[in-house]
């Protein structure tokens, strides 16, 4: 199996569930310990209004943002 993520988004933010502890039921019941999920968030890169050669996050008055992300599984 794999997945693969498409983006126009510059970068992509991983967080784990480290600190789940299997007190709030999942699908079905199920307890989710420690470690048993993940999340992957596209986004700008962190520090960009600070970094010169990264891309722009700002957004002005009056302009749009719009951002897409394609998540593909594959078995």
């Amino acid at each position: 199996r794999s997945m693969e993520v498409w983006s126009d988004a510059p970068g992509v933010q991983f967080y784990s569930g480290n600190f789940l502890d299997g007190s709030i039921p999942g699908k079905e019941g199920a307890a989710y310990p420690a470690r048993s999920g993940l999340c992957l968030e596209t986004q700008h890169f962190p520090d960009s209004p600070n970094q010169p050669a990264f891309p722009s996050p700002v957004l002005n008055p009056g302009e749009v943002y719009r951002s897409t992300t394609e998540y593909r599984f594959r078995s």
